[in-house]
């Protein structure tokens, strides 16, 4: 931290308290965020923190990305814009100059919504599996197919398509290709996903019938790109998914503290039981230890120097510990920590999903395995 993150986290928590967290009931109901709080986003500067300013964004690093989750996971707040913001970082790791100028300002705006599409409802972990086709036909490619379990589907103007484009070239027939969304014949967006928890986050399915796309939306100077692509900027959303789990780990050791010195059990505050007492120690040293992990991997890969491998224990290693301690802190709860209206049971829902997505991990320990 210095005093420009210090400055750059004040206004993000200031913005995120009074323009997100009032809304977070209604979100929850209408299962995604609304509409124009990713214009507003965009105008307080907390979209594409980390792409170069010549591109429309902040012209910071990683760790102003890392405030802008840290905020929204301390606030309790759904609002993936970090998903958004990867798919940034995939044109401009990908892109040509022409695609970056194209799109990417729009992002930092909020007027373009991103999302990636990879999931499909046969075909998650192993991407390999995907059935989505990319067929060229002149300058063009026609794409059929559908992704399920995609955030921001709904609102996205701009998606980040896994697709095959060469159904015979084994690995090497992924290809990733920028489609974009709005009014684009063919292209349909499916209902909203009722999911456990993150209600607030906007999560749907895609279908593509007879898309046509320009072909030079492909991401990378040729077809077959896109696992490589893929590893290569998976660490920024894994990482990412490290900061909200490790933010959430040391919110719910606060929620619980405030409240085993508020509740009475047996004639005293719930604190003053020995157990009470061990079990907030243990979650609050774990917390601790995931957080110096945590900065020592932001501080090396703002210096482009975090691996794949420590990357992977990073993301299992943060999310496994996070759901550990908040379903501790949700027993100190004891009844209450059953109901919904308090905070402590919407984190136990929502956090378990950062295990599963951008890498479950039973993957990430077959890569940590790969460097044994």
């Amino acid at each position: 931290m210095n005093d420009e993150l210090r400055t750059f986290r004040a206004t993000i928590r200031k913005f995120v308290q009074e323009e997100f967290t009032p809304h977070q009931t209604r979100w929850r109901e209408q299962l995604r965020p609304d509409a124009e709080a990713w214009m507003k986003a965009g105008n307080v500067g907390l979209l594409l923190s980390d792409v170069p300013a010549e591109y429309g964004g902040g012209g910071g690093t990683f760790a102003h990305e890392s405030v802008v989750v840290e905020e929204l996971a301390r606030a309790g707040v759904h609002f993936a814009s970090f998903i958004h913001d990867n798919v940034a970082h995939y044109i401009l790791s990908c892109g040509t100059e022409e695609q970056k100028r194209n799109w990417l300002p729009s992002m930092a705006r909020g007027q373009l919504v991103g999302a990636i599409a990879m999931s499909e409802p046969s075909a998650g972990s192993d991407l390999q599996g995907i059935k989505t086709t990319a067929r060229r036909d002149g300058d063009h490619y026609v794409i059929n197919g559908s992704k399920t379990f995609i955030t921001n589907g709904s609102h996205a103007g701009i998606v980040c398509l896994a697709a095959k484009t060469d159904r015979a070239a084994g690995p090497r027939n992924i290809s990733l290709i920028i489609v974009e969304a709005r009014e684009l014949q063919g292209y349909r967006v499916g209902r909203p996903l009722d999911k456990v928890g993150m209600q607030a986050q906007d999560s749907c399915e895609l279908f593509f019938d007879d898309v046509r796309v320009p072909s030079s939306n492909l991401l990378g100077s040729a077809e077959g790109r896109g696992l490589l692509q893929i590893m290569e900027n998976m660490s920024y959303e894994r990482l990412a998914i490290g900061v909200a789990a490790v933010t959430t780990a040391e919110r719910a050791v606060g929620i619980a503290t405030r409240y085993a010195k508020d509740r009475m059990a047996f004639g005293a505050p719930l604190i003053d039981l020995q157990n009470t007492r061990f079990k907030l120690s243990e979650c609050k040293t774990a917390a601790r230890v995931a957080r110096v992990f945590l900065d020592d991997c932001i501080e090396r890969f703002v210096a482009g120097q975090l691996d794949d491998v420590t990357t992977a224990m990073a993301k299992y290693w943060l999310t496994d510990c996070e759901c550990r301690i908040v379903d501790e802190c949700l027993q100190l709860h004891g009844g209450y920590g059953y109901l919904t209206e308090y905070p402590i049971a919407r984190m136990w829902t929502d956090s378990r999903v950062h295990r599963i997505y951008g890498g479950t991990s039973e993957i990430l320990k077959e890569l940590v395995a790969s460097s044994l």
